[in-house]
């Protein structure tokens, strides 16, 4: 397996098994994923949701459970995931959009609740601090964007630790260490990791009045931030 030369050509390649791969190779994701629906308040009814980064729709397909009603977008730059959205989803209320971050035209006001599954890591420390702002004007007043990821900068004296530790679980997982091989050069060259008091600051800074932790384990994180 082979790091290829796009985020979108690695998620092509990695669409086949996603949930399996995703399962095996990041700690907690049964638990990350779920907060997307078991952490949200319990009066919180969205009519419109933007997934960004939507891989092959996990987020999206716990959403719709709770709320059928809603209108979906989901946005990710890889065909091949959205072309199983579109099958997975078929006559669900659900647009999908083929598209990096950075390409999008993001609608004012438009969304009332936003979800980044393990995506907002592929943006570097500058991106973050440009989509921050973007994601607060999309948002309705009240609206939502909720986060599940790694948050833990590559300079942190803990990373270290941190990536022995994963390299453990994959192997586990995966004994001849193929697969981390991959991962590991996959996450050299693509994942941009920061620490959360990090983002955290810059939310704040982009507007958001309210950022809270619905869970974590480490540097393993979900959180939720109100507009």
């Amino acid at each position: 397996m082979k790091v290829k030369d796009s985020i979108a050509a690695e998620f092509d390649q990695f669409s086949g098994n996603y949930t399996e791969d995703m399962t095996k190779c990041v700690p907690h994701y049964p638990k990350l994923l779920t907060c997307f629906s078991d952490c949200l308040p319990d009066d919180f009814s969205p009519d419109t949701v933007l997934d960004l980064g939507c891989g092959n729709g996990n987020v999206t397909a716990l959403l719709l459970n709770r709320f059928p009603h809603a209108h979906y977008t989901l946005l990710d730059a890889s065909p091949e995931m959205l072309a199983l959205c579109k099958q997975r989803f078929a006559g669900k209320n659900v647009t999908c959009i083929e598209s990096y971050f950075r390409d999008y035209h993001f609608p004012r006001r438009r969304f009332d609740l936003m979800t980044a599954s393990f995506s907002l890591h592929h943006l570097d420390s500058g991106e973050k601090q440009w989509i921050f702002p973007v994601l607060f004007d999309a948002l309705k007043p009240g609206g939502l964007f909720t986060c599940s990821d790694l948050m833990i900068s590559k300079h942190h004296d803990q990373y270290g630790t941190l990536c022995e530790e994963w390299r453990l679980f994959v192997n586990a997982h995966y004994p001849d260490g193929e697969k981390w091989k991959w991962l590991e050069e996959h996450h050299r060259i693509y994942d941009h990791p920061d620490d959360y008091e990090t983002q955290k600051r810059w939310l704040l800074r982009a507007g958001f009045r309210e950022i809270d932790i619905g869970w974590n384990d480490g540097y393993w994180m979900y959180f939720m931030a109100t507009k």
